[in-house]
């Protein structure tokens, strides 16, 4: 069982680091610091991208307008810290 609960342990920490990359390329395209057209750009976004935005959508239509301000990253990164946790935490109560 220790087995698995790393391998989700990992899962869920390249999932956070992928998040984190993909907000800072995203906020650097945006403020035109990288070239959106680049095709390594595009490939790398187009990727996250689909990664990201099915869980990232849901999390958006539940929030309330923020004049801007997108902390559904935010949200997404806790939740899975916490479900991380729970797991964790239902698993070491079997033992």
């Amino acid at each position: 069982m220790d087995a698995v609960i790393w391998l989700i342990a990992q899962i869920i920490q390249l999932l956070t680091w992928g998040l984190v990359i993909y907000i800072i390329i995203d906020l650097l395209v945006k403020f035109g610091v990288i070239n959106a057209y680049n095709k390594v750009v595009q490939v790398v976004m187009g990727f996250l991208s689909r990664l990201f935005e099915p869980l990232l959508t849901p999390i958006r239509n539940v929030m309330p307008n923020l004049g801007g301000i997108d902390i559904s990253p935010i949200i997404l990164m806790l939740g899975l810290q916490f479900g991380f946790r729970l797991l964790v935490e239902l698993t070491s109560g079997l033992r």
